[in-house]
């Protein structure tokens, strides 16, 4: 154990029937491998190594028919764990949004995940602004995959508009603000409203990257993250505490900064 209280803000999970076609699906799509299986008991199998106390847990709708029992799996790990907060899932092509946002709430949830890579949309496209729109008045928050320079549908400059245009909505921004493409994140994401997370990132980062983006976005807006299943929580916490920060620093993206967010 490490000595620190950890919370892993990224990670994902699937029921079991399809968590192994899930985890392939995913690791073909990024061409990585992946460390383990996607499912319930394997996420806190690995967490366990650490000491992890609290998962923010979430899967992805790749259409709009998985809506509900997406929700629905995550609302059932939720209530049978305790230490998982949960996100919703949305889709561009939902007309009933409002509907399935007001349920989330109802669910106890504490925000949405969308990945625009696999949902195939561009994060600032018009279709998704009235998405936006309710989740800023509703109060849940945005967990939004960002980067990949295969595409330009999760650009960071896209997410700081919508960022700019919905000032009240908290937005996450994962993989140090944008997976592959962390120039552009420092150059426009240092917003008031957008937080990160470390996920996916410390196994290409230098120590000096890191320390750029840091001091550039903010580290009292980062949060430990993992994308489970893609790696192990052992290993990302040793690539984390091998940056040697500040003892304080490592506190609070371990574990404060989150807390403060959302519990």
């Amino acid at each position: 154990m490490s000595g620190y209280k950890i919370i892993d803000s990224h990670a994902h999970i699937f029921p079991e029937k399809i968590a192994d076609k899930a985890v392939e699906s995913i690791g073909g799509f990024y061409d990585l491998p992946m460390a383990h299986k996607g499912n319930i008991q394997a996420l806190i199998t690995s967490g366990n190594k650490i000491g992890v106390e609290k998962y923010l847990v979430f899967s992805t709708a790749t259409t709009k028919e998985q809506v509900p029992a997406i929700n629905n799996f995550i609302y059932n790990a939720c209530e049978e764990y305790k230490s998982f907060i949960g996100l919703g899932t949305l889709h561009p092509d939902m007309t009933d949004y409002k509907e399935e946002i007001s349920r989330m709430i109802d669910l106890g949830f504490k925000g949405v995940k969308l990945h625009p890579d696999f949902q195939r949309f561009y994060i600032d496209t018009s279709q998704m602004m009235p998405i936006y729109k309710a989740l800023e008045e509703s109060g849940l928050k945005l967990l939004c995959h960002v980067g990949d320079r295969r595409s330009d549908y999760s650009a960071p400059y896209r997410l700081a508009k919508v960022a700019q245009r919905f000032p009240k909505l908290q937005v996450i921004a994962p993989h140090f603000g944008g997976w592959q493409q962390w120039d552009e994140a420092m150059k426009y994401l240092a917003l008031p409203n957008v937080y990160f997370d470390t996920s996916s990132a410390l196994y290409t980062l230098n120590r000096e990257q890191v320390m750029c983006l840091l001091k550039t976005l903010s580290s009292n807006k980062f949060f430990f993250g993992t994308d489970f299943p893609m790696w192990d929580h052992k290993e990302e916490l040793e690539r984390f505490l091998a940056l040697e920060l500040p003892y304080k620093i490592n506190e609070d993206i371990l574990y404060n900064n989150f807390a403060q967010l959302f519990l």
